[in-house]
């Protein structure tokens, strides 16, 4: 019976012999998955594209066996039926697609992999009044379940402790060098460079709503200006600082989000209500910048707090002097 709204299957309308071919098609899909990120893996982390094949293997068993299985039953003609064909089965999102998929999270969904396709058969299982087909549905499973053991295992032989320090790290270093120090320089660019146009336009103007509108247009054509400036000096191929497009993206954002802290007090209209604040402002600024310097570039604290504090001073001295003369 097909979906009121769609044409997708309810799966409490699928026959044993089409659940039967939903299992194949879906170890033969997460097989695939599984090599596709074996392959996106090989060349940085090697012991980890070892387990990822461990698992496609793995998966190819059980498929193999539930088309004896099928065969037995059925015949050898097995009818087309995926996940997506039947309404209220799992979803996933084609993560795999992603070609800047990190390590971390290529293991996060394939732990989500293994532990959503047992909840679901285990449901399906429940729901079901047959009594072949609940037990169809419980060795489904079972089968899943054991998949994630499997993997384990294969994570024990191919991923000792030392490698997998080894691998976590370069993750650690690829997301720093990604997001983390495009983002930290546009922080600091933005947070520090605009505090002479804003401050200066503030005490010559004494206008709060001039002072918000330059502070607006510095952040964002700073953003923009280091976004473009940061994808476009470095494809990331030689250097391996990861997609130009994410380091852009980040630079520019965090650009435009420093000066804008300082822009968005003047949106108050008593001037001097507005400038204090903005005053707050910067000092989170530079010790959050202080802080991110501490934490993910191991700049001592004291040294990181010298340089951006006495920086943002000075800057925001020359501001205020030329406004103010």
């Amino acid at each position: 019976m097909l979906s009121r709204f769609s044409s997708r299957r309810h799966f409490d309308d699928l026959s044993e012999e089409e659940i039967l071919a939903l299992a194949i098609s879906s170890e033969e899909d997460d097989a695939r998955i599984y090599r596709t990120f074996a392959a996106r893996l090989r060349e940085g982390y090697p012991a980890s594209a070892a387990v990822f094949d461990g698992m496609a293997e793995e998966e190819d068993g059980h498929r193999s066996r539930l088309i004896e299985a099928f065969r037995r039953r059925f015949g050898e003609v097995i009818p087309l039926i995926r996940r997506e064909h039947v309404a209220g089965y799992y979803a996933r999102e084609p993560v795999w697609l992603d070609p800047d998929l990190g390590l971390d999270r290529i293991r996060a969904v394939a732990r989500q992999m293994e532990e959503a396709a047992a909840h679901f058969y285990a449901a399906a299982a429940k729901r079901t009044t047959d009594a072949r087909t609940r037990d169809l549905l419980g060795h489904l499973a079972a089968a899943e379940a054991g998949h994630q053991k499997a993997a384990d295992a294969l994570e024990a032989r191919h991923l000792p402790e030392d490698v997998r320090a080894a691998e976590d790290a370069g993750a650690r270093r690829q997301f720093i060098l990604t997001w983390v120090q495009p983002g930290l320089a546009g922080l600091m660019d933005g947070s520090v460079s605009t505090l002479a146009p804003i401050f200066a336009t503030a005490f010559a103007t004494e206008n709060t709503w001039t002072t918000f509108q330059v502070g607006l247009a510095a952040s964002v054509g700073a953003g923009i200006s280091m976004g473009f400036t940061e994808a476009a000096h470095d494809d990331g191929v030689i250097s391996g600082r990861g997609s130009p497009w994410k380091r852009g993206l980040a630079s520019g954002l965090m650009t435009a989000v420093g000066g804008l802290g300082h822009a968005l007090p003047y949106l108050i209209p008593h001037f001097w209500t507005a400038t204090t604040v903005a005053m707050i402002v910067v000092f989170l600024e530079l010790w959050a910048i202080t802080w991110i310097q501490n934490r993910f570039m191991e700049t001592p604290f004291l040294r990181a707090a010298f340089q951006v504090v006495l920086g943002g001073a000075l800057v925001f001295a020359a501001g205020a002097l030329i406004g103010g003369g």
